[in-house]
Parts: C-alpha cells; structure tokens; sequence
C-alpha cells in the first residue's frame, strides 16, 4: 500500500474535510445549512415549551437567572454575618485566657479580626454581611444599651458633654491638618483622619468622603487607620482604667470624649462598670450628633469653592435617636409601667455584648496594616500626636 503524498501543488487550495478540529471554522456551505438548521430546530423545540406560559425565551432565561442569583447573594450575606460571629467567639474564648482577660471580649474580638486580615487577607465575598454587622449589628447594640442609660445623666451633664464634644472636634480637626502640613502628609488623607479622630472614627470618614471629593483608597485606608489606632487607645485605656482616680462617670466621659469610634468608646467604657459605659456612649453621641453640622459646613465650603457635587447626601445618625428614646424607657416606663425581670434584662445586655463584638470583627477587619507602610505614614503619625494630646488634656480637664 502506498502512502499518499501530503504535498500540493502552488495554487491548490487545501480540502478542510481532513484534520478538521473544534477551533477551524467550517467553511462548506452545506455544513453550515445543517447547523444553522439544527440552531432553527433547536430554538422551536425552545418556543414550543415556552408557549404556553407566554413569555419569550430569552425573559424566561432572565427570570430563572435571577432567581438562582439572589438566593446566592442572601446566602453570601448570612455566610458574612456568621463568619463575624465565630470570629466574635473565638475572641470572647481568648479573652478567657489569662493576660487577655484584662482586655476583654471586645478587644480580644477585634484583635482577631485584625489578626485574619493580615494573614488571611479581606474574604470579599462576605463584604455584604460583614458590613452589615460593622454598621446596621452596631448600631442596633448602641440602641439597645440605651436600656441602661438613666435619663436623669442625660438632663444633667448632656449639654456640658456636647459643649466639650464641639471643642473636641475642632481641636481635633485644626490640630491633626496643621501637624500634617508641617510632615507634608497627603492633605486628603490627613483630613479624613483628622474628621475622624474628632469625630466618630470610620463613620465621619465615610459621611465626608463625598463632600471632599476624596479617593476610594484614601477613604479605605483612612478607616483602617482610625480601626487601628482607635484600638491600641481603647486597650489602652483599659489597662490604665484600675490605675487612674477616676469615678466610673469621669473615666466614662473621658472615654467618650477622646476615643475615635463608638464602639472604641464601648470597648474602653465597658469594664467601668454601666455608669461609665452609659457616659461613655453619651458624650460619643454628642460627637457623632455634631457630624451633620459638620457636613453642613463642608458643603458650604465646597459649594463657595465650586467643588461640591450636587445630589450628595448627608445621613442622618437615627440610631442616636433610638438610644436616647431607649434611656427615657429605661428610665421612665420599664419597671414602672412594663414589670421586667432581672434576667430578662440580663439577656438584653448579653444580646448587646454579643452584637458589639461582631461589630468589632467587622471594624477589625478593615485594618490592613501592609497599607499603612505606603503614603499613609505622615498621616497616621499626625493622627497618633493629636489623638495622644486630646487623651491627655482631657484627662487633665475631665
């Protein structure tokens, strides 16, 4: 048998009927009349089943993508919450260790978080619920601590509290700019960190962010930052807190006054005793309710300068209306009105504590350290000066 000879002539056009794969088009007109034949069978075979619900293919397609997509996206947001909760209990397990006892579940919580971060890097596919726990889980725990608040703190030392809150946040603000101009720091950055020490640390940052027109990343690094440094003062606090002659109101106060987050104030507050906490999360208040003047007067000043943004919106801190309406029914109705029992109300500041440790997952989990080797040095160290001289004058002061 002999071998046919493989090679053409000039001009001879090779056959593609031999060694034909998937990825060579087949140029033949009559193997293109099939499939497009088959195609035509195909999408009749399609119509014919969907005829009798009306709806075209290509909307039924779309209605059954859809409805494998959102059952998808509710289950990556639960998976988010529950992954904040184990890591909320694997801190409240360390903080039973000793050394971490002093600490406490909180901060054992966020370190933790921190700790994942770091090594594991950010599961982006829970962003969903872990932000959820981070803002809507902390919110919820500030609203049900006002359970705890008398109303009586509110009428008397509120106003004082808001007057050195007002003081607090233009120190703050005016101290942390100028120290960042001295360093040459990034001026965006240094002001969202300065609105958020003076403030109410990541939440500021978020609210202004739009007004000043400032970058994503500078937005994200500027809340790890105050995440970070937010921590290592309310650990701090705790440590000095049996060490200091403070009342539980005055080491409250000064908590509240000088931290960065709510739920730093929380952190350091909580092993004060609930007088402490309750002033604590009172004089915070008073700064985050002082945040919707403060963007107030940003738009004004953007607006003057013709750099505002028309349409951008200032949100309003409703859970503080939810804590201070919770105090009046502490204070006023439960027990009063409504008999409640010891352990009823133990269960609520068990479901609280709970709930801020997820939130301190979830704020923990924003603080990546390797961004803060980059452009965010000058910044952090501004931020570190005002943050250690607003600790100390209020000390001094409170």
């Amino acid at each position: 048998m002999t071998v046919p000879n493989r090679r053409m002539a000039p001009g001879v056009k090779p056959d593609l009927t031999y060694h034909q794969t998937d990825k060579t088009p087949d140029t033949r007109p009559d193997a293109a009349s099939a499939s497009y034949a088959r195609q035509a069978e195909e999408t009749a075979k399609t119509t014919g089943r969907n005829a009798g619900s009306g709806a075209p293919p290509s909307e039924k397609a779309t209605q059954r993508h859809a409805g494998t997509t959102a059952p998808a996206s509710y289950r990556l947001w639960a998976y988010g919450v529950a992954f904040t909760f184990a890591l909320a209990m694997l801190g409240w397990g360390l903080a039973q260790m000793p050394g971490f006892n002093r600490a406490g579940p909180l901060a054992c919580a966020i370190g933790v978080a921190v700790a994942y971060r770091h090594f594991r890097g950010y599961p982006e596919p829970l962003r969903a619920g872990i932000r959820f726990s981070s803002k809507t889980l902390l919110r919820l725990a500030i609203v049900l601590f006002g359970l705890k608040l008398n109303i009586d703190v509110v009428l008397n030392e509120g106003l004082g509290l808001l007057v050195r809150d007002a003081a607090t946040i233009a120190f703050a603000i005016a101290l942390t700019v100028w120290i960042g101009k001295r360093l040459k720091a990034d001026s965006a950055l240094t002001l969202l960190v300065g609105i958020g020490t003076g403030i109410c640390g990541a939440a500021a940052i978020a609210a202004v962010s739009p007004i000043i027109n400032a970058k994503d990343e500078d937005t994200a690094i500027g809340a790890g930052m105050i995440a970070l440094v937010g921590t290592l003062f309310a650990v701090a606090y705790t440590l000095l807190l049996p060490l200091l002659p403070l009342t539980p109101d005055q080491y409250g106060a000064w908590s509240g006054v000088s931290l960065h987050e709510i739920a730093h104030v929380a952190l350091a507050a909580e092993p004060g005793g609930p007088n402490a906490l309750a002033t604590g999360l009172l004089a915070k208040l008073g700064r985050v309710f002082l945040l919707v003047p403060l963007c107030l007067l940003l738009i004004g000043w953007k607006k003057r300068s013709g750099t505002f943004q028309s349409g951008t919106k200032v949100e309003f801190p409703w859970f503080m209306v939810g804590f201070i309406a919770m105090s009046v029914i502490g204070s006023y109705v439960l027990g009063d009105y409504i008999p409640v029992t010891a352990s009823v109300l133990d269960g609520v500041s068990l479901v609280t504590t709970v709930l801020l440790s997820m939130a301190m997952v979830g704020l923990g989990l924003n603080v990546n350290l390797k961004q803060l080797r980059t452009k965010a040095l000058k910044p952090l160290l501004a931020m570190t000066v005002t943050s250690v001289l607003l600790s100390v004058l209020t000390y001094l002061t409170i």
